[in-house]
């Protein structure tokens, strides 16, 4: 139901006898966002930094670059699916820790690459690492909230980490007035170590131990399963899916964008922020009344809103009358139903599967980020100079997006299914 569960008042659990039991609801929505933010800041510092990298190692051609986005969310999404079943068994705080520190080790690498080839590796195994921040930082938040508190800290946690995606294209261009490109990777190491010394500070163990489960086939396949069999969480896991790959598609085309469309790549940073802003206001919005009207009205409304944005923008891109001015303007608003959709899609993904949530937040992750890379470089790499085949993407992962949600509620909208 889309109610308020009772593990939703919980605040955040501690172990018993953990020396930080007094972690306090802001610091843990900070610490979340941190932590959520490595992820943001190894995708988004490299935009402005894309042609130089490939001209320092020899690759000029677009579509080759847009690897070294492509390269880390496939890394990243891949190995989402094997912290879920480690961290049922071990708890969350060390393998949290060791990807954080293991993030960091892997940006020192790419700072020092020779060759394009090892950048590529480099970047897998960056993303490799910090999944770790994804799947168990989704866990830990399962493992202390419910319900539509749950879609309210996540929805804090977005806002917070959401302001670094605003600020890193601009950051890293203004990085790279100081240092060459190798500078951000060292940049990306720093802020994986200071991250991981608060969390080994501050941060509990969160798992229940009565939620432990053995590292076995049985158990781990019993979890996926459940994962896959729960009409809810199997619904609004696929539609994070689709609305992700609209993401990435996006990530990977706003450089060619500026450069070949609009004839003016300098103004990407500032426009990004402008256009990713909006995902932090709209998600601000989401923690004040999502608890109020419930996570499936608002983000079953804000999706109908994407939907109908990005059909009058792909109408305007195929008239021909595109400028920044209305790329920037639709896109804002697509983003600020991003906001308003995407942590109640996740609340609603792993509300019913809390006793597996290490293993279900595993699956999902490496599903939604995944096949949103695959789907979002499929989108990029169709660039034909034009705006189009962005905004034909976004209306189709929304359109895509409508039709899973209707099937997961029986016809529904802003309601469960009857008999849920």
């Amino acid at each position: 139901m889309d109610g308020t569960t009772p593990d939703a008042q919980m605040a955040p659990h501690v172990a018993a006898a953990g020396p930080h039991a007094g972690v306090g609801f802001r610091e843990f929505v900070a610490l979340v966002a941190a932590m959520m933010a490595m992820n943001a800041l190894a995708i988004d510092t490299m935009l402005p930094a894309l042609p130089q990298i490939g001209g320092s190692l020899g690759i000029t051609d677009e579509g080759q670059r847009q690897w070294i986005i492509t390269a880390y969310l496939l890394g990243f999404g891949g190995a989402n699916i094997l912290y879920g079943p480690v961290s049922d068994r071990f708890g969350r705080r060390p393998i949290l820790l060791g990807g954080m520190a293991f993030y960091a080790l892997f940006s020192l690498g790419t700072a020092i690459t020779p060759t394009f080839e090892l950048l590529l590796v480099c970047r897998v195994m960056q993303g490799v690492a910090v999944a770790a921040t994804r799947t168990v930082t989704v866990s830990v938040v399962r493992d202390c909230y419910g319900g539509r508190q749950m879609a309210r800290v996540m929805s804090l946690a977005m806002m917070v980490f959401i302001i670094v995606p605003v600020l890193a294209p601009s950051l890293g261009q203004v990085l790279m007035l100081f240092v060459p490109w190798r500078g951000l990777f060292w940049a990306l190491c720093l802020y994986g170590v200071v991250v991981a010394a608060w969390a080994g500070l501050r941060l509990p163990e969160t798992l229940h131990p009565e939620y432990r489960r053995p590292i076995a086939l049985g158990s781990i396949m019993a979890g996926i399963r459940r994962s896959l069999t729960e009409r809810q969480a199997l619904g609004y896991m696929l539609t994070q899916t689709v609305i992700t790959s609209a993401m990435f598609g996006f990530i990977n085309s706003v450089e060619p964008i500026f450069a070949d469309v609009f004839h003016r790549p300098k103004l990407m940073p500032a426009v990004f922020a402008a256009i990713a802003s909006m995902m932090a206001v709209s998600s601000l919005i989401n923690s004040r009344i999502v608890e109020r009207l419930g996570t499936r009205r608002v983000s079953h409304g804000a999706l109908l809103g994407f939907i109908a944005i990005e059909l009058v923008h792909l109408a305007i891109a195929m008239s021909g009358h595109e400028t920044i001015r209305s790329f920037a303007l639709c896109q804002a608003l697509a983003m600020f139903c991003f906001g308003l959709s995407m942590g109640n899609f996740g609340a609603m993904a792993m509300e019913p599967l809390a006793d597996v949530a290490g293993t279900a937040a595993s699956l999902q992750g490496f599903v939604t980020t995944s096949g949103g890379a695959l789907l979002g470089f499929a989108i990029s790499q169709s660039f034909n100079g034009t705006t189009v085949p962005m905004t034909a993407g976004f209306a189709l992962a929304g359109l895509a997006g409508l039709a899973i949600i209707l099937v997961t509620e029986g016809g529904r909208l802003f309601r469960p299914r009857m008999g849920a």
